[in-house]
């Protein structure tokens, strides 16, 4: 069902990894969607390639008209004439902002396992340029154009790092500012009658992720965190993501949900949408995946555990109380 027919939407960083899955989402919703990254035409980086034309032709595959723009995002004023782009092009119109770009897997990865003084201060701005700062640039651009119709919606990337230690600081931090950033819009934003909320996927196989998970099983890690991600437990693809960001999209009454979290794993159960191998996996708050998670064994009989979640009250005790309060 093409529900998104008629709408526009630019997803920043599309070129693979989430914001590719999110792009092809929207795409096979029926909106036009305009996808932005460095890379125009075929090229690789750290050994994974990743395109504009590439995403492009993934999303006609299903359907959906793409528009690429190669874009910088740590240029402002690349990021300024994307968007007179978009204003000239579509009248005017944008509908959906997805706050994707993000420069700093690379550098996570380098970092993993190192405490904070171990690594360059440069870490911090590649973890947070093209990341929660590009976030804030690229949302300036669409609210003026959002708040002119009185209607659209923002969607912020973030992770459940923002509340719980997951790769290193800078990390954590960014994504917990991310997820203030999504908030404190959705202050200023709501009086337009446009959303702004924070989008945490799961545990998501993207293309240098699943080459991280293969890394680490060579290695053998033991331990209960690295084993969750050595053995490709309840992942997600980057594509139910964007179907969730799609149907979230559609929703006729969207400003009630802004300012807030929204799970992907949560808005998949909620709107029945499947992976695209057909799976639902659990959110990283449910029963299903905790148990699991702490005990491997209990991992190949998951479907067994009720999908129930855990209410925030506990979580906030334990694995997400950061920072204490």
């Amino acid at each position: 069902m093409k529900h998104l027919e008629g709408k526009v939407a630019l997803v920043t960083g599309a070129t693979r990894g989430i914001g590719r899955g999110i792009a092809i989402g929207l795409g096979e919703a029926g909106a036009t969607v305009y996808v932005t990254g460095r890379s125009l035409n075929n090229s690789s980086s750290d050994g994974v390639s990743g395109s504009l034309g590439e995403t492009k032709s993934a999303i006609e595959e299903v359907g959906g008209v793409c528009i690429p723009v190669q874009v910088d995002h740590s240029e402002d004023e690349q990021v300024r004439l994307l968007f007179d782009r978009i204003q000239d092009e579509q009248n005017g119109q944008l509908d959906l902002l997805v706050n994707n770009a993000y420069s700093g897997v690379q550098a996570v990865k380098d970092a993993y396992g190192q405490p904070f003084w171990d690594c360059e201060p440069s870490l911090w701005d590649a973890s947070n340029n093209v990341g929660l700062r590009s976030h804030y640039v690229a949302s300036v651009f669409a609210a003026r154009m959002m708040t002119k119709r009185n209607s659209g919606l923002i969607c912020t990337i973030s992770s459940w790092g923002s509340m719980s230690y997951i790769f290193n600081t800078a990390y954590g931090v960014g994504k917990a500012a991310s997820d203030r950033l999504a908030s404190d819009m959705a202050v200023e934003l709501k009086p337009h009658n446009v959303a702004s909320v924070s989008i945490w996927p799961g545990i998501v196989g993207t293309e240098l992720f699943s080459r991280f998970a293969s890394e680490m099983n060579q290695t053998n890690a033991t331990d209960l965190k690295n084993s969750l991600i050595s053995d490709r437990y309840n992942w997600e693809t980057p594509l139910l993501t964007g179907r969730a960001i799609a149907a979230l999209a559609g929703e006729p009454n969207i400003i009630r949900r802004t300012g807030r979290v929204q799970i992907v794993a949560e808005l998949a159960k909620k709107y029945n949408l499947v992976d695209e191998n057909g799976h639902q996996p659990a959110s990283l708050r449910s029963l299903r995946f905790v148990l699991p998670a702490a005990l491997p064994i209990l991992r190949k009989y998951s479907w067994l555990i009720p999908d129930i979640k855990m209410p925030w009250s506990l979580l906030l005790l334990s694995a997400l109380g950061s920072p204490k309060i």
